[in-house]
């Protein structure tokens, strides 16, 4: 998996989370505060992996660490609403 790869996966899911948790906020008092969130994606194994490993490297001394399992993302929808394009030349 690339870096690239890596960056674009983790964008979706941790915007996502973000997502749940403001339309789930009994989600989030299960998390302690500063505590280390790693987010894993149960259908993508490597990614699994990959977030596994950064966040033992990047993890601080003391620091809780919560894992988030995701069985999966639902495919993205738009939420736009009746858009309109009006071209200027």
């Amino acid at each position: 998996m690339t870096e690239q790869e890596l960056f674009s996966k983790n964008l979706i899911l941790s915007t996502e989370f973000d997502r749940y948790v403001l339309e789930h906020p009994e989600f989030v008092a299960k998390i302690p505060m500063n505590a280390q969130i790693v987010l894993l994606p149960e259908d993508d194994s490597e990614l699994c992996q990959k977030n596994i490993e950064v966040a033992k490297a990047q993890r601080e001394p003391g620091q809780a660490v919560v894992h988030v399992y995701i069985e999966k993302v639902a495919p993205q929808l738009s939420r736009l609403i009746n858009p309109s394009v009006v071209s200027h030349n």
